[in-house]
């Protein structure tokens, strides 16, 4: 019954590790981070992203600009985009160590302890993944929030406000934390939930067989 649980639990955790990975590089690329609609101009909104700054017109045209220079970046786009970049490579090795260590791939059935140490593993990684991806996305989004709040800028002056993927890297860092914590507990049940069978002890030999002699054929019926 425990283990039909637990095999469930190491699905769904599988599941949500996916989704987490493929919603991280989503984030990661896409030039969704920050949006900024001119008042002056309400046809054009501006988006940045990590990589590149984008402008869509009413008329659906869009133009993208690539980031000059890394250095000439602010310190959190520069620090979120090595940290989005640890966190997909993260992602691809928690999925494939966890992939190795569920019960379907042949790779190491012999050694059970071995896929619990591949599913362990890959659920470490997955949670560290999911931490190096919430913290980049919630500092941008922080440092959004002081900037539209700050009182010593012009109220005429335009102000960033959160893109759509700042709430796709929430869910991103959430699904890969969430995820790596199931496979994690998979692996710790699965090595406590299988104890030791107790070792077989043979009983005393008979006294004749020990010695390696034949059975008097008067004494046969007693023995049986």
């Amino acid at each position: 019954m425990a283990g039909g649980c637990w095999a469930k639990a190491r699905a769904g955790g599988m599941l949500l590790a996916l989704l987490g990975w493929i919603s991280s590089c989503v984030t990661t690329f896409v030039p969704l981070w920050k949006n900024l609609n001119l008042e002056l101009n309400e046809l054009e909104v501006w988006n940045m992203g990590l990589w590149q700054v984008c402008i869509t017109q009413e008329e659906g045209v869009v133009e993208c600009q690539a980031h000059g220079s890394f250095l000439a970046l602010p310190p959190e786009l520069r620090i979120s985009r090595l940290l989005m970049c640890l966190s997909n490579g993260l992602g691809l090795l928690g999925c494939l160590l966890a992939a190795l260590g569920l019960e379907g791939w042949r790779t190491c059935e012999d050694k059970p302890g071995r896929k619990r140490q591949l599913l362990l593993g890959g659920g470490v990684a997955l949670g560290v993944a999911g931490i190096t991806t919430l913290v980049p996305v919630s500092w941008v989004a922080y440092d959004t929030v002081l900037d539209f709040w700050d009182e010593t800028v012009p109220d005429i002056v335009p102000r960033w406000e959160f893109g759509e993927a700042t709430f796709l890297g929430w869910f991103a860092g959430a699904f890969l934390a969430a995820g790596g914590l199931l496979l994690a507990c998979s692996a710790r049940s699965a090595s406590t939930a299988t104890p030791l069978a107790p070792a077989c002890r043979q009983g005393p030999a008979a006294p004749g067989l020990a010695g390696g002699h034949h059975l008097h054929p008067k004494n046969a019926d007693l023995v049986i």
